[in-house]
């Protein structure tokens, strides 16, 4: 059963399951009475204590001989906490959350949920920087920019191999294969003038030398986002977005990032135009476990965001992420709402909201840029989030996006599960589309 089907099968379940849900708790694994064999612990432990540190090798020593969730997974996992001396308490949450997403999930076999669980554990012991999770990330990101690679890259192959040098031809060539690839008419003229300048220095027919250099100028492009202080918790995130670009499942992934990372998390459906949208987002709450302010379909937007941080400051949540409609056919009145609820926010909490993210889809190519150039009129946004860059050839808009606009890209979706969306590093990008 693939990912959002999963999702479609709890979205229609009756309500009448809360009672089932309770039975469910009482399920749940008593960690206390968890143990692995003596035996098993003895060689584990020195596996563990002789392995280079790196979170997929110690995965792999802990998951040795067993291929299902199951209590010998749990007792592992409680050990390999005990090793790197983590909290009991902080332990216990971990294993009981994650047996509740397997749950959920209805994932049994190692296979399914392996790279899932790296990733919970790098978020939740704060090992998503170091260089074993920045290389599967690139790795994540190669196979993501698969099919803008096989565009763009294979013709600026075909380019350098069929060129005496780099002559008027040759940029005219390259400034055709950009911008068929999305990039943009001004990012590109702007990235072919710097490439002159450097491919001075560069033997004709240097192919390896000339995508080194292109890769250089093109991660330079990506203005870097600035880290704002929150003076007073907790942080505001307001999410918009136009409807279709996968703004209500980023929020449930970046509360699921937040999450993970230890801090306490409110979801706000402020996108009341639309029942099935608030149903979606009290479905992703509930899977992800983290806690949802909502009213009745037809609310006043700005009232729900008003009487959420009520809720939020009186029960301390560190994160609260707002969902906003995004109907484009009324584009004034929708304007006209973001700015009542960014007013709202700030009045009940000064200084928020704290960033105002754009969700974008990759797969809208130059459309993309439109929808960046309408809100920013109306709104001061601090990042933008690109979805489903893995599903289509037209990833040069990120280039687009980040050159026209000089509006930090934050994260970027590379498929349909909560790992799938990734903090977006410019240079990482550029070696992934260039390099061999």
């Amino acid at each position: 059963m693939g990912f959002f089907s999963k999702i479609k099968k709890l979205w229609k379940r009756d309500k009448t399951e809360e009672s089932q849900a309770s039975l469910e708790e009482k399920k749940e694994i008593d960690i206390s009475r968890l143990s692995v064999d003596e035996k098993v612990e003895k060689d584990i432990s020195e596996a563990l204590a002789k392995a280079e540190p790196r979170l997929s090798v110690w995965l792999d020593i802990l998951l040795q001989g067993i291929n299902q969730k199951g209590d010998e997974l749990w007792s592992r996992l409680k050990l390999f906490f005990a090793k790197l001396e983590v909290p009991e308490e902080e332990a216990r949450d971990f294993i009981l959350k994650f047996q509740r997403w397997l749950d959920k999930m209805e994932y049994t076999h190692i296979s399914e949920f392996r790279s899932e669980l790296q990733y919970q554990l790098a978020l939740a012991l704060e090992l998503e920087d170091e260089e074993d999770e920045r290389s599967r990330l690139f790795i994540k990101l190669s196979e993501g920019l698969a099919k803008t690679k096989a565009q763009l890259s294979k013709q600026i192959n075909n380019l350098l191999a069929n060129s005496s040098g780099f002559n008027n031809d040759f940029w005219e060539q390259l400034e055709e294969i950009l911008i068929m690839a999305d990039v943009g008419f001004e990012p590109t003229i702007k990235l072919i003038d710097n490439l002159k300048l450097k491919a001075k220095e560069l033997q004709p027919g240097d192919q390896e030398g000339f995508k080194k250099i292109f890769s250089q100028e093109l991660a330079q492009l990506f203005p870097k986002p600035s880290k704002k202080l929150v003076a007073l918790k907790p942080e505001v995130v307001l999410i918009i977005g136009v409807n279709g670009v996968g703004k209500t499942t980023t929020i449930a992934k970046l509360a699921y990032r937040a999450q993970m990372q230890g801090k306490k998390v409110l979801m706000v459906a402020g996108d009341t135009f639309r029942a099935a949208a608030i149903e979606q987002l009290k479905i992703w709450a509930d899977r992800v476990g983290v806690d949802i302010y909502a009213k009745d379909h037809g609310a006043d937007p700005a009232a729900v965001a008003y009487e959420a941080m009520d809720k939020a400051t009186q029960e301390n949540y560190d994160l609260v992420l707002v969902d906003t409609a995004g109907r484009l056919h009324t584009k004034v009145n929708l304007m006209e709402e973001l700015a009542k609820i960014k007013r709202v926010l700030n009045k009940k909490h000064p200084g928020s909201p704290h960033r105002t993210i754009l969700v974008v889809d990759a797969t809208t190519g130059q459309n993309a840029l439109s929808q960046v150039e309408l809100f920013s009129k109306s709104v001061n946004i601090d990042e933008i989030i690109l979805t489903k860059l893995d599903g289509t050839a037209k990833g040069g808009v990120v280039v687009g996006i980040a050159c026209q606009y000089n509006i930090p890209i934050t994260y970027v979706g590379l498929g349909e599960k909560m790992e799938d969306l990734r903090p977006f590093d410019g240079q990482s990008f550029a070696q992934a589309l260039l390099m061999d």
